[in-house]
């Protein structure tokens, strides 16, 4: 393990906390919190009122950070939540991970360019697996949590519930460190948004594929497909242009009015959309489809 002196730890931990960031101890050369659990809990002290969990007892306070840090060389435990924090977790690969996967900065940098963004600026440390650690600013609104792979491969993310190993700090496998010192950045809006996503619900019950030319009935499942998996944002939009499209299978007389419009308005209620909002979209676009198409039906 690398040893790291407690006035080392002491300092760093002061330092996070000069910055609003909300700091409590780990275990001597570990990651895992060094306070007592629930069961272990006497309800005395700070738990006098109630067992308080690391994240409630987290502080910015420089005269309990001394009286911890001065006597034991903890590591330091950053509680996210508390500090306003949503840090991007870009891991290094499993020693179970397939052969040619990429770690997590790898994969970060491939998200960036396929939003058509930059590798943010923020402060930045370096874990010691060799990871990184992004650190962001959480936006106003609903409290962001943690998430697991949400982002991409090896890419988690640490808000409310959650916590980070400062730099100072140091483990059997290595130190963490300052990557980037520059400023904390904002959550990027291109982040935010897939992290708040609400994942697709499960398709259960969907209406049966019905008789007709192949190609028609294809159009019909993937355009139903698309509706029932449309993230919250732009579920109205594809269920209007998923009407649009089909509405000319409609036209035709390939597909029958009452097929499509019972695939989607299954789809558009299994997005999340309401069952009235479904049937006004799905029946303006159908009507707006045919009207334009040749052959229309009336």
């Amino acid at each position: 393990m690398t040893y790291v002196s407690r006035h080392v730890l002491l300092s760093a931990a002061l330092d996070a906390a000069e910055r609003g960031w909300h700091v409590f101890p780990l275990r001597a050369g570990d990651k895992r919190p060094a306070l007592h659990g629930e069961e272990r809990c006497t309800r005395t002290g700070d738990c006098a009122d109630g067992h308080r969990k690391w994240e409630q007892r987290a502080t910015t306070d420089p005269g309990r950070i001394w009286y911890c840090w001065d006597y034991w060389p903890a590591n330091i435990g950053i509680a996210t939540g508390p500090s306003g924090l949503v840090v991007v977790d870009l891991d290094m690969l499993k020693p179970n991970s397939s052969a040619g996967t990429p770690c997590g900065v790898t994969t970060f940098k491939a998200l960036c360019e396929r939003a058509g963004q930059a590798v943010p600026t923020t402060y930045r440390t370096r874990t010691a697996s060799g990871g990184h650690h992004l650190y962001f600013t959480a936006p106003n609104g609903p409290r962001l949590t943690n998430t697991v792979g949400k982002l991409g491969e090896l890419i988690d993310t640490r808000a409310w519930g959650g916590y980070v190993v400062a730099a100072g700090s140091a483990t059997s496998t290595g130190s963490y460190t300052v990557a980037d010192p520059a400023p904390v950045a904002p959550l990027p809006e291109w982040l935010y948004a897939p992290l708040t996503a609400r994942p697709p619900r499960a398709l259960t019950a969907a209406p049966v594929t019905p008789k007709g030319p192949a190609y028609a009935t294809a159009a019909l499942a993937a355009e139903t497909t698309n509706v029932a998996t449309a993230q919250e944002g732009v579920r109205n939009w594809t269920l209007v242009r998923a009407a649009r499209a089909l509405g000319r299978f409609v036209a035709s007389g390939d597909l029958s009015r009452a097929e499509v419009e019972d695939a989607l308005n299954w789809a558009g209620s299994a997005s999340g959309l309401g069952e009235g909002e479904c049937r006004a979209a799905v029946t303006s676009a159908l009507n707006w489809s045919i009207a334009h198409n040749p052959g229309s039906a009336a």
